[in-house]
């Protein structure tokens, strides 16, 4: 049970540096740091998209963004943490 369980915070722990890296690559993108015309750059940012969005989306449908600041991404990590504190509880 206590190796399951710390599988599953490993796993959501790997989908929270997924969250914060396309935060930063949103950031980066909106400061036009990152050239999305490129290629690469840009399927790279679509497949961090895909894999967040799930989440984000449905938090976004709740908590809609703030004067142009979207909370959704830290909220999600918020909910992350907590699961990861109620999973640890349980070993």
């Amino acid at each position: 049970m206590a190796s399951i369980v710390q599988f599953l915070v490993f796993l959501l722990d790997l989908y929270l540096w997924v969250i914060l890296g396309t935060v930063i690559v949103s950031w980066l993108a909106a400061f036009e740091v990152l050239n999305t015309r490129n290629k690469w750059v840009y399927k790279f940012c679509y497949y961090l998209n895909v894999a967040t969005n799930p989440v984000i989306l449905r938090i976004r449908k709740v908590v809609p963004p703030l004067g142009g600041l979207d909370l959704s991404p830290i909220i999600a990590v918020f909910g992350i943490m907590l699961i990861q504190a109620i999973l640890i509880s349980l070993i």
